[in-house]
């Protein structure tokens, strides 16, 4: 049986209960990928699951980890006829970490969260794809529907969605509208050509997005944030539009926050959570033995392979660490201090 270094957790809390271990891995079963891993990508869902505050909680402990892994196929399992040893793939978070963790020298994973990645990007960029750019693409596009000339507004924009999301408006034609609390950060914004940039903690939200729609509103909210500022959402929306949410930040606020119930009626606005596995992973909706969307997934992937080839979609690498200090990354990003993806490299 294959030993494999791997990080797992035995209970809940900060960066300091990770554990990197010995761990003895069984073969791919049937339909599963196994892939020796070169890079990890991290994702602020992985500090929260590991913390108690994610949408789900582990079934048991100790408790593998991680969602995007770079690296090249090992085996297969039964059944599997996509790839084979030898073939360079990314994961794509289809799964529940409970379940699988890619945090390691060794991944297994179901097939559906393996795909291959366009030979022009590295490592370290692969492992910076799928996250982002599946969790923007099913807001924008596939329920968003978000059309060339639109605007939309992209709260809290410098991390590695927000960088997807600028981008893939760009892509189809649409007007960007990114935030910032700090005027630090604006550079970091900048570097993206969004269309607009406000800075919340010097500019008035209201009177700038109003400025820039004279007086209109936007058709598209991308809201990771929620709490007090949420209501001011609400009224930049224009007459139809909507309003997706993806995260709650301000979480500090967000039971004392009254909703401006006659406003969202009165003005026809959508709102609805939001997260990408509305797409690659709902069994309980689209079956256990392929449990993603049939249309919706693959749809995404195209969409994203194509951006990515063309080169309108580029994914950032914020900060590279060793394997070795996977702790010290965990921590770096809960600072949110750069733009784009912290990676693992093994």
């Amino acid at each position: 049986m294959l030993e494999s270094k791997q990080v797992r957790f035995y209970e809940l809390g900060g960066s300091e209960v990770l554990k990197t271990e010995m761990v003895s891995i069984a073969k791919p079963g049937r339909g599963e990928v196994q892939i020796k891993v070169e890079v990890i990508g991290l994702n602020r869902a992985e500090n929260l699951y590991r913390a108690g505050y994610y949408l789900y909680q582990p079934s048991h402990f100790p408790s593998p980890i991680g969602y995007e892994a770079v690296g090249v196929v090992e085996a297969v399992g039964e059944g599997v006829t996509e790839f084979i040893p030898g073939d360079r793939v990314s994961t794509i978070p289809a799964f529940k970490m409970s379940e699988y963790g890619v945090y390691g020298e060794t991944a297994i994973v179901p097939v559906h969260a393996v795909t291959q990645y366009p030979a022009s990007l590295s490592p370290e960029e692969a492992a910076s794809v799928w996250m982002q750019y599946v969790t923007a693409y099913g807001a924008l596009i596939h329920y968003g529907n978000l059309q060339r000339g639109q605007v939309a507004l992209f709260t809290a924009a410098t991390g590695g969605l927000g960088v997807a999301a600028i981008q893939i408006a760009r892509q189809v034609g649409a007007i960007s509208i990114a935030t910032t609390r700090s005027q630090a950060k604006k550079p970091l914004l900048e570097s993206l050509n969004p269309d607009h940039i406000i800075v919340t903690g010097e500019e008035d939200l209201q009177t700038r997005v109003l400025e820039i729609t004279h007086g209109r509103g936007v058709d598209f909210v991308w809201d990771a944030v929620g709490g007090k500022d949420f209501p001011k959402l609400v009224d930049l929306t224009a007459f139809g539009g909507q309003i997706n949410i993806y995260g709650a930040l301000d979480l500090d606020s967000v039971a004392e926050i009254p909703m401006p119930w006659f406003q969202m009626i009165s003005k026809g606005i959508a709102i609805r959570g939001y997260t990408l596995f509305e797409l690659t992973y709902k069994p309980d909706r689209f079956g256990t033995e392929k449990p993603y969307d049939p249309v919706a997934y693959p749809n995404a992937k195209k969409f994203i392979f194509e951006g990515l080839q063309s080169g309108v979609l580029k994914p950032i690498v914020a900060k590279v660490f060793p394997f070795d200090r996977i702790v010290e990354a965990h921590d770096y990003v809960e600072k949110n201090q750069e733009l784009g993806k912290v990676v693992v490299k093994l």
